[in-house]
């Protein structure tokens, strides 16, 4: 049996050595079942909401013992909490390296049709972020005063650094961010009422294709920019 105690630290255990007797790197463990975690906590609160999910709930369906939960997360509000954190780096990661030499259209194209894509494969963490700030973000406040409010600055910063040099139209930065947001997570947040609209069951893969073509085509007109080939 498995030391759980040990491979939970993140230390070599048989398991970490190939079949070649080369090790894995220290913590592979660790950050395998972390993200085992995050993804079952991400069902489970989806499913039942902060109040109904429950460690036990969590930990069953990552399929780990509720002590390796604890583990890494001490309670609900630190799993909570991390997996917002999560979400919001997966959705902000393609557009955080964005810099004052790259092309505009671009570099925005490939964020609105990230974002799209990030709609498509988790719907349900696009909706519990949306309830998370709906309810007044108990959790994720100091996120937002801090690390989100720094990552939106230093992507203004350089789509501004853009507009000064003459290479797309003067808009407003900061509100263009939040109109790619907004308009890319539609698609899961509301994905009901879109459904009921078009008259379709779900979703297919050629809709968010679609949707990703056709936001690329209106937000970049309105910057001034053309779609890239």
């Amino acid at each position: 049996m498995t030391d759980h105690s040990v491979a939970d630290a993140g230390l070599d255990t048989p398991d970490d050595i190939g079949g070649n007797g080369r090790k894995y790197r220290p913590g592979r463990i660790r950050e395998r079942n972390r993200e085992k975690i995050l993804q079952a906590a991400e069902q489970e609160f989806a499913l039942h909401g902060y109040k109904g999910a429950t460690i036990q709930s969590i930990a069953e369906r990552a399929d780990l013992p509720k002590s390796n939960v604890l583990y890494y997360f001490s309670n609900k509000d630190r799993i909570y909490s991390a997996m917002l954190d999560d979400i919001l780096g997966r959705w902000n990661q393609v557009f955080s390296d964005i810099r004052p030499e790259d092309d505009p259209a671009r570099a925005l194209a490939s964020f609105i049709r990230a974002k799209v894509e990030m709609s498509r494969q988790f719907p349900l963490a696009s909706r519990l972020f949306a309830t998370e700030i709906i309810q007044g973000a108990p959790f994720l406040m100091d996120h937002l005063r801090t690390d989100l409010r720094e990552w939106v600055r230093g992507r203004a910063a350089v789509i501004q650094q853009w507009i000064d040099e003459g290479r797309m139209a003067p808009v407003d930065p900061v509100q263009l961010i939040f109109l790619i947001w907004s308009s890319t997570q539609h698609y899961a947040d509301f994905q009901v009422q879109i459904l009921m609209v078009e008259n379709k069951a779900e979703y297919e893969q050629r809709d968010f294709d679609h949707a990703a073509e056709f936001l690329i085509d209106v937000i970049l007109r309105g910057c001034g920019l053309e779609k890239p080939a």
